[in-house]
Formats: C-alpha cells, structure tokens, sequence
C-alpha cells in the first residue's frame, strides 16, 4: 500500500505557504500543515488553508523547532492513515515540480526513503554552504558509509513505519539537527535509501530561521553524539557491510 502526504513544518511564512500549498493539492499530494507556535498573521493564514479540502492543520502551543514540527507531522500523518509523507520547506526553497518525480519513485520502492541531494543556484548562503562539506565528512565517517549523499536536504519521502520507530525509541534532535540525525539513525538501521538531485532556492519569502551560531553548535554537538553511537554500533555496522 503506498498513501502519501506533505507534511510541512511553518513557522511564521505566511507570505510563502499559500503558494506551496497550492502546488502540492495541484498535484494531488495531501498536506499536513505543523504551525509551529507562529505569530497570529501567519496562524490567520494557516486556518484559512485549513478549511481547504485536503489540508490538515496541527497547532502546537509552544515553538518546537523544524525538526519537532515535523516528527509532530509524521505522526500526524500515520494517525491519518498515510504510509509516506514527502516533507517540504514551508518557505519555497524546494522545487516543487520535482513533488511527482519524488512520489513516483517511492511508489515504484514503497520500502525504500528517498531523499533529494541539492543543486543550488546563487542564492545559497555560502557559509552555509560550506559548512554542508563538513557535515558530510562527519555523516560519512558516523555511518563508515558514503550511502547518504547529503544529510541536510529536507526534501524527502519518509516510509512512515521505519521512520516513526526511530523517533519514537530514540531521541532525536528537534530542531536544524534533525534532517542529519534521522537520517543516520535510519542508515545504521540499515534503512533503504534512494537519491535524486534537485534544485534549490533560497528562500521565496526572504525569511530564514537558521542561527548561524546557535544552530551550528547543535549540529556540532549532534555529531558528536552521533560518533559515539556509531562506536557502540562499530561491529554490527562492519558485519552488515560485509554481508552485503
């Protein structure tokens, strides 16, 4: 069975969720809308996209970061009775006339995650973009693997019973660590997963909630986690590859 859905975390992009909403019920893709805590304008906004058939809104009272908005959304997804949920940026950045490409492929590998690797064009910060290097350097050492070509593109088709089993027994990070610390998880639990390239901009609405310092030290200290999770799992990781 494969039943998808978007699931979009939102956090005060009021100008840019209408629009990437309207391209996803466009191509018949569900949504699940996380408002995470926004301010009144965009929740205004939020409730009148609700009353939209096939939008579903879920409210959280206090501010839970990307990453908690969106595992609020997966399981949301799952209680409506979804098997994949595509999760997309609420600020525009991600090419939505890929939606169909990435739903297709997962339809055709229904057990398998498929995760979109980015190409930029010039409006990619470039201290983000070079910090992405390092990031990758330390995803491949904590999974002795080069199988995740990038960690930190949230466009994405999530299996939800593989996904929603990592989250709900381990704890996963709630805010800009969270699409590289799932996305380990996943692999050391041998997860399936498939690539695309797509395009992305930065961002529709002008509106960016990345703190260079703050959320870099989270990231830097969910690697680090992550390394010693990958030293207790060190034998098990090199017997799978050796299998394979």
């Amino acid at each position: 069975m494969h039943n998808p859905c978007a699931v979009i975390p939102v956090y005060n992009h009021e100008s840019a969720i209408g629009t990437v909403v309207d391209a996803l019920l466009a191509q018949d893709l569900p949504c699940i809308l996380v408002d995470d805590a926004s301010k009144p304008s965009c929740a205004k906004v939020l409730d009148a996209l609700a009353e939209r058939d096939n939008v579903h809104l879920v409210r959280l009272t206090a501010n839970q970061g990307k990453g908690g908005a969106v595992m609020t959304g997966l399981r949301e997804a799952a209680l409506l009775g979804f098997t994949h949920a595509l999760q997309v940026d609420a600020d525009g950045q991600h090419d939505l006339h890929d939606v169909a490409r990435f739903v297709e492929e997962s339809r055709a590998h229904p057990n398998a995650m498929i995760c979109g690797y980015p190409l930029f064009d010039e409006s990619v910060p470039k201290g983000r973009l070079y910090a992405r290097y390092l990031t990758h350097v330390m995803v491949w050492i904590n999974t002795l693997s080069l199988q995740i070509r990038d960690s930190m593109c949230g466009f994405r088709v999530y299996p939800l019973t593989p996904t929603l089993a990592v989250i709900d027994s381990r704890k996963v990070g709630k805010r800009m660590d969270f699409d590289s610390d799932i996305l380990v998880r996943l692999a050391w639990r041998n997860q399936p997963m498939r690539w695309l390239q797509t395009s992305v901009h930065y961002p529709l609405d002008g509106v960016s909630h990345f703190r260079l310092l703050h959320d870099n030290a989270l990231i830097s200290s969910m690697h680090t986690r992550l390394f010693f999770g990958m030293l207790l799992r060190f034998p098990v990781i090199l017997w799978r590859r050796w299998r394979a």
